[in-house]
């Protein structure tokens, strides 16, 4: 990986990137936003993989939930910089073929903390971005969520489609919500080559340990008590991180310019409490070895997400989906991947827990 800090200023009054490693010439260059945080760093590696035609770049700004050494030995160069840095922006999107919108601040307890940060980052931070793609008619793809559509009453049978009325709850998902008004009128107003995408709730590697999935995985790694919040019947339409990003290609490759897409795994069946249960099962616990805890202000009851446009024009389907709950080979590999990488995440379990402990969670 090549590492790259930008400045806004040096000893000769001048802006400058200071490079550490040469960089190399490939066909198609790929600036991805967040791209060391957890959808994003999936995202990359995805792509190194199996799309060598692109050169990436990363821009990121380390924030808690972004990590440089998510893509330690990669073939990528790496910006450490902020999305709302128009000046910063500029010159990577004019240096970029496609830009891949990942970089978004997504929790959303810390957004009833502290809204100004997601304002800052999700609402000018994708106005800047999309400042640069109508300068430079840049190939965009930016990444909303489900959490923009609201919720939905757990005995409400439907599912969130493209054309779902917008109602957010959480600072979080208002400015999610936001960002994406702007993107939608840059397309109108300006004819920018964009395309959205809305998905259900990630689980996979390389997620935040305070995120419910990995929290729950790694109490009961280091001999804590799971934690359920409030009653755990809450619906989340989970998908796994590589289902999303394959979509997301997908998209990239054949979408249509100016076009939403929902990205769901038909898994809009299982309760919260159901994961928690499936998560001490595999890893060779009663089902109900976890504890309740308050549950946070204002808990969306349900989502889900009717994919069908998706995969009816792109042809898209989920790879992680069984006939059992939809989750366990996706959460047995997740497992796995906590297991045996304690050393990502084990300095920062200390805090998180006690960060919870401070809200009754």
């Amino acid at each position: 990986m090549e590492f790259y800090k930008y400045a806004t200023s040096s000893p000769w009054g001048v802006s400058f990137f200071c490079r550490l490693d040469p960089v190399s010439l490939t066909l198609m260059k790929m600036l991805v936003t967040g791209g060391a945080g957890f959808i994003g760093t999936n995202f990359v590696r995805r792509t190194l993989t199996t799309r060598p035609e692109y050169e990436i770049t990363v821009l990121d700004k380390l924030t808690y939930a972004g990590n440089s050494s998510n893509l330690t030995g990669l073939d990528v160069h790496f910006v450490q910089g902020d999305v709302a840095d128009r000046e910063l922006v500029d010159k990577l999107v004019k240096a970029s073929d496609v830009v891949v919108h990942f970089a978004a601040e997504t929790h959303v307890d810390a957004s009833l903390r502290d809204p100004a940060a997601f304002v800052h980052s999700n609402v000018v931070g994708t106005f800047a971005l999309l400042e640069a793609i109508r300068k430079y008619d840049t190939r965009l793809h930016y990444i909303s969520t489900d959490e923009v559509f609201g919720d939905l009453e757990l005995t409400d049978s439907r599912r969130f489609t493209e054309t779902s009325p917008y109602n957010p709850s959480s600072p979080y998902s208002a400015t999610k919500a936001g960002a994406d008004h702007l993107v939608r009128a840059w397309i109108r107003s300006f004819n920018i080559p964009a395309t959205l995408s809305h998905c259900s709730n990630n689980y996979g590697p390389y997620q935040h340990i305070e995120k419910f999935i990995p929290r729950q995985i790694t109490n009961i790694l280091t001999h804590r008590t799971p934690k359920l919040y409030g009653t755990g019947a809450q619906i989340r339409d989970w998908i796994h991180v590589d289902d999303h990003n394959s979509a997301v290609q997908l998209i990239l490759d054949n979408g249509t310019i100016g076009e939403s897409y929902i990205i769901g795994a038909d898994n809009d069946h299982i309760t919260n409490k159901q994961v928690i249960s499936l998560i001490c099962e595999l890893m060779g616990l009663s089902p109900d070895a976890y504890e309740h805890v308050s549950d946070r202000p204002g808990h969306d009851q349900r989502y889900a997400m009717d994919s069908t446009k998706l995969r009816t024009e792109l042809g898209w389907q989920p790879h992680f989906t069984d006939t059992n709950t939809g989750m366990r080979t996706g959460l047995a590999e997740t497992i796995t991947w906590y297991t045996e990488n304690r050393a990502w995440w084990e300095p920062l379990k200390a805090q998180v827990e006690a960060n919870y402990a401070a809200t009754g969670q």
